[in-house]
């Protein structure tokens, strides 16, 4: 397996800018993940990393070559679709068979390494059986399976899991991390679907537009994020928003929110202009009677053992995940609390994150200890 390494990745068709100026580096033995909503270029990323586009500007780099220009069939790499792209005619060892019988891989080896995948991917009853009666699941499986007799140098994964429903999708996250702590193999993996990424990513890459908005690991992104839209796209519910008056001064360790002071990291430098957000996330608000922040029960979403609560604020709309046991009736009034330690301070106008001091600090100390577990 080899690290892939990206830089200023550029993709345009003819005035349209799909990807813009990208750069990244995926480890050897890591799985990362492309994040973002339909049309973001990261597929169209996945797809210049593979050879299938090349790229308008930029350079790419696998275990350490540049294969920026080459054709796919030079790069040594695996490629899963979202659609299983099996031959129907075929049984399911021919399937995972066939891109070492188009090598001229000797049968014998064939044999073994079909069912040496078989016993990875947990499919070797299914070996003889048509794959045309295969559920979803297991006709995913074999295009796994095919990718992995290759034993390539990566893995590329185009939304794989987004044919399957969502309780064979839920199944098949768990079977696919484990497949890659196994194997240990480099893994990029693109989707639409947060809860795939946060649970199977060792750093994810959220893109929007063209661009890569913030580049982290799944907790650095939930619970900094570096932007207001990686703060909305990521969560369930997402982050709530709160409208600030502008600016602030330097030093300043507290907001104001209708009459209640929120304490916040003090700020490095003043924001002498434009309207802030104060961002906060669902599980971060609680119900407080001595809290001047006030707001009105809109609707209650009961979850078992956890309840959403959706509350109308002068400053905007507010969900809170309360424990069930927490009284909540639709249209009395609350006072609401946020977790000072857990709030985001947004930039309107650009829809940046606000670094604080104390942010900073606790970024560095993860830098820090992530380049030292990596040597």
């Amino acid at each position: 397996m080899a690290e892939i390494r990206v830089s200023g990745l550029q993709k345009r068709f003819g005035d349209f800018a799909a990807v813009k100026d990208s750069s990244f580096v995926v480890e050897d033995g890591e799985f990362f993940c492309l994040l973002g909503p339909s049309g973001c270029g990261k597929t169209t990323t996945l797809r210049m990393i593979a050879g299938l586009e090349l790229p308008t500007s930029g350079e790419i780099r696998l275990a350490g070559d540049d294969v920026t220009f080459k054709r796919a069939s030079e790069r040594d790499i695996a490629f899963v679709f979202q659609l299983f792209a099996l031959y129907p005619h075929m049984n399911v060892r021919r399937n995972i068979a066939f891109p070492l019988v188009s090598q001229g891989v000797p049968r014998a080896e064939i044999r073994q390494r079909v069912e040496e995948a078989a016993r990875i991917l947990r499919i070797a009853h299914l070996l003889d059986s048509p794959v045309s009666g295969l559920s979803g699941g297991d006709r995913q499986r074999v295009a796994l399976g095919r990718a992995i007799v290759r034993r390539p140098k990566a893995f590329m994964m185009d939304e794989p899991l987004g044919a399957l429903d969502a309780e064979f999708r839920h199944i098949m996250c768990g079977e696919l991390r484990a497949l890659h702590d196994r194997l240990g193999a480099t893994t990029l993996y693109v989707t639409h679907d947060q809860l795939e990424a946060m649970s199977m990513a060792d750093k994810i890459a959220v893109m929007n537009e063209g661009i890569i908005e913030q580049l982290a690991t799944p907790r650095e992104i939930y619970d900094r994020p570096a932007s207001l839209f990686v703060a909305d796209f990521i969560g369930s519910p997402p982050m709530n928003f709160l409208s600030l008056r502008a600016g602030l001064p330097a030093g300043a360790d507290t907001v104001e929110i209708e009459g209640a002071r929120i304490a916040m990291p003090a700020l490095r430098e003043p924001v002498a202009e434009g309207d802030l957000v104060l961002g906060a996330r669902p599980e971060h608000v609680r119900f407080s009677d001595a809290s001047p922040l006030r707001g009105e029960v809109f609707g209650v979403e009961y979850l078992g053992t956890t309840q959403i609560v959706t509350l109308v604020t002068r400053s905007g709309r507010v969900k809170a995940r309360l424990s069930s046991d927490v009284p909540a009736r639709i249209g009395e009034t609350v006072g609401l609390t946020l977790r000072p330690e857990k709030l985001s301070l947004f930039d309107k106008a650009s829809g940046k994150a606000l670094r604080s001091a104390l942010h900073d600090a606790a970024a560095q100390t993860r830098s820090a200890a992530m380049e030292a577990r990596h040597g």
